[in-house]
């Protein structure tokens, strides 16, 4: 059973940093990539950051390009993503989410595991 589990959220000024986490159990996730999603109200869940756990290939939104890194730490089976320069557009509740396989994709629906999310909030 995969369990996906996120931590670091919290409240921060803007132009601050955050970083999540994300521990991931019930597999060997070689052959997955992992991926950083974030829902604000009344927003679709888009997509924010992937990774894929062997080759350590990234991906990001034009939106995060240049201000997010996304890391994993194939040891302790820990997922990340560090934000900086935040802003207030990025409150949300940012969500970890593994799919197998190794092809790019941004589609939710592709994802096949998530975790429970953690509050992100920016204030302006």
């Amino acid at each position: 059973q995969v369990q996906l589990v996120e931590s670091g959220g919290g409240l921060v000024q803007t132009g601050g940093s955050l970083r999540l986490s994300c521990a991931a159990s019930g597999r060997t996730f070689s052959s997955y990539t992992m991926g950083w999603f974030r829902q604000a109200p009344g927003n679709e869940r888009e997509f924010v950051a992937s990774i894929t756990w062997s080759g350590g290939t990234t991906y990001y939104a034009d939106s995060v390009k240049g201000r997010f890194t996304v890391s994993r730490d194939s040891a302790k089976n820990t997922l990340y993503l560090q934000m900086n320069s935040l802003k207030p557009e990025d409150t949300a509740v940012y969500y970890c989410a593994a799919r197998r396989g190794v092809l790019r994709t941004t589609t939710r629906n592709e994802y096949n595991y998530w975790g429970q999310g953690t509050q992100v909030t920016v204030s302006s």
